[in-house]
């Protein structure tokens, strides 16, 4: 009778391992993965390399890094391959793993890679370039698991790397080591896949003037330790499923000049994730920010705590930081839930100069402060170095409020400290605007927990600030709502008290005109397409009640509007759209299509009411204005239409 195959191979693989043990062979690659959770991360055609193979024990004691390395280095020989550290076990690991290109790390669920105190792990290398960042910036070779200039690499699984709480949080010392994952110059890395890293000293992963990152359902554990994960002028990264809890910052994006040059960062997104940061920030630009960054775009986030900023962004070292948009987070018990700071640090080579912040959007954000004194704040410099362009949509703060009546002046302000508290209270309980052009919020608020002395909002030294439809709830002995200081075009309109009452403004500078309020058409009393409903079902909309049409293609509602005269007119429809599916609509005026498939995407519930804007041609008179679904979901929920005088 034939044997079972499991049971041949598993007497190979022990046959294969004492003859390891003796130093008389050389094993093969396995040709196929130990386990079930191996093969649902592993390419068909990659041969598998089992730790236990190559030596590895397994048991918690044993120096493990030389069998693992062993498998590394048979992996990369053979073109490529999984390198398996199976479950169950714990492999200690006491020296530094050299990781090879196209290799994967996988640890499977129940099997942990654990770091020593052992003092083995290899010295930091020499840097020139040292007083350009921290130390843990500038050297990368003591850590656990290094790489330079490697191509398609991976560490997946289900299973753990932990520092083992032996992975030094400050300077190193020769022999010590504090990051678990260090890689630079890399191109193509998948870090996730169910992994986790756990007490990862300084860093649990640090990856430096690296492209073409993907991370999906990674795990960083560092919240006795300090950093999660700090991504470094790389480029094309996607993160999806991330849940990072770390003490300093969590999910970090800088640029330094640890490799001797100002390199490029962007292309990047974060979606769907969870962070936290027990004294630092939560989702950060810098401080490190020599080169510029570009096209981020972050959504679906939830952060939970951040003694700093939650949504953070300086540019201290020269960096122009750029196009980068922030959709549907919520923040709770965050000391300063939104920062943007341009300093003049200037760490950096090459005579960096100052950097610039511009084109950045905030659309439905809310979050809960937990300091009375780190208001939200918008810091520009003089001159060329201004923070410009950034518009609030949606954008819902509660702040602890708390502090008595203060001065309005500027506060004091150290340009070389980029943290919250580098501006001394801000004379605003809310928001505090400072050499900033170009800013608008609309359908926003900020909330107090207690009674605060001071404005809701101060804006300083700017120009283009707009507040339409804005919210702000009124401080008991503040001597005003909104402070306008030196500030060219500025306006509120549509904007109320907390309790529906005006709000107070005291300006100096010029105010912009705001455009007549023009008139609001509820979609209640609309027409629009069979199987239409109004509904009131769904709190928070405007009028009587809103539309709910069929869910199919070519549903519409169609509204009668009045312009004064002819011209273009910027509209804004009321929506929600609580499903996971765009609505898209087309936009009609007069029976002519004048917007084709304007995007109404989710809104994350029923209750989250939103705006769209689009420019439409109007004639002088009655004008039909119709939205119709061009996607099998029908329209979303429309609430109104907005159309200027």
């Amino acid at each position: 009778m034939t044997p079972p195959r499991a049971p041949r191979r598993a007497l190979l693989l022990a046959c294969l391992g004492f003859l390891v043990a003796l130093g008389l062979s050389h094993p093969p690659a396995v040709a196929a993965p130990a386990s079930p959770a191996a093969a649902s991360t592993v390419h068909s055609t990659a041969a598998v390399y089992d730790v236990r193979s190559y030596g590895a024990k397994g048991d918690g004691s044993a120096n493990d890094t030389p069998a693992v390395q062993k498998a590394v280095d048979a992996a990369s020989a053979a073109g490529g391959g999984t390198v398996l550290v199976p479950a169950p076990g714990t492999y200690k690991s006491k020296n530094t793993i050299h990781m090879k290109s196209r290799v994967t790390l996988q640890v499977d669920k129940g099997a942990t890679l654990q770091g020593s105190d052992a003092d083995t792990y290899d010295p930091p290398e020499s840097n020139p370039n040292d007083k350009y960042q921290d130390y843990g910036h500038s050297h990368f070779h003591n850590a656990m698991i290094y790489g330079d200039r490697l191509t398609d690499i991976a560490f997946t699984g289900g299973g753990v790397i932990d520092g083992g709480g032996s992975l030094i949080t400050g300077n190193p010392k020769s022999g010590e080591a504090d990051k678990i994952i260090s890689l630079t110059r890399c191109d193509g890395l998948r870090l996730g896949d169910g992994l986790t890293l756990r007490r990862g000293g300084h860093f649990a992963a640090l990856v430096n003037g690296c492209a073409n990152v993907t991370s999906d359902h990674l795990t960083i554990d560092t919240a006795s330790d300090r950093d999660g994960w700090n991504i470094i002028s790389t480029t094309n990264v996607t993160v999806t499923g991330a849940h990072i809890k770390a003490n300093d910052d969590a999910l970090v994006f800088k640029s330094d000049y640890a490799l001797g040059a100002k390199l490029p960062n962007g292309h990047v997104r974060v979606s769907d994730s969870y962070l936290s940061a027990v004294c630092c920030n939560a989702l950060m630009f810098g401080s490190e920010t020599c080169g510029d960054f570009t096209d981020y775009q972050f959504a679906r986030i939830r952060i939970e705590g951040s003694n700093k900023s939650g949504l953070g962004m300086v540019s201290m070292d020269g960096a122009k930081i750029s196009d980068v948009h922030y959709r549907d987070i919520t923040m709770t018990d965050v000391h300063a839930p939104i920062t943007q700071k341009i300093g003049t640090r200037k760490r950096c080579g090459n005579d960096p100069g100052v950097g610039s912040i511009s084109d950045i959007t905030y659309d439905n954000i809310t979050a809960t402060g937990s300091s009375p004194s780190y208001s939200p704040t918008l810091w520009g410099e003089a001159g060329a170095h201004r923070i410009r362009n950034v518009t609030f949509t949606h954008v819902d703060l509660t702040v602890p409020g708390g502090n008595g009546t203060m001065g309005t002046g500027v506060p004091s302000n150290d340009p070389n400290n980029y943290n919250p508290n580098s501006i001394g209270t801000r004379p605003a309980y809310g928001w505090y605007l400072h050499n900033a052009d170009g800013i608008a919020f609309t359908d926003s608020s900020v909330r107090l927990a207690a009674d605060d002395g001071r404005p809701a909002v101060i804006a300083n030294s700017a120009s283009s600030v707009k507040f339409t439809r804005f919210t702000a709830q009124r401080g008991g002995n503040a001597p005003y709502d909104m402070g306008f200081q030196t500030v060219t075009g500025y306006c509120v309109a549509d904007s109320h008290t907390t309790s529906g009452g005006a709000l107070r403004t005291s300006g100096t500078g010029s105010t912009s005109d705001c455009g007549a309020p023009g008139t609001r058409y509820e979609a209640e009393n609309a027409a629009s397409s069979a199987g239409s409903t109004v509904d009131t079902d769904h709190r928070g909309y405007s009028g009587t009640g809103f539309v709910n049409t069929s869910n199919v293609s070519g549903s519409y509602v169609e509204w009668t509007a009045d312009a004064a005269s002819a011209g273009p007119r910027t509209i804004s429809l009321g929506y929600t759209n609580g499903s996971t599916a765009d609505r898209p609509m087309d936009i009609a005026v007069n029976g002519t299509l004048v917007a084709a498939h304007v995007s109404f995407p989710p809104t994350g519930d029923w209750t989250a009411w939103r705006t769209v804007d689009v420019t439409v041609p109007l004639t002088a008179g009655a004008n039909t204005i119709r939205t119709t679904a061009t996607a099998s979901g029908g329209c979303p929920n429309l609430d109104y239409l907005d159309v200027p005088a």
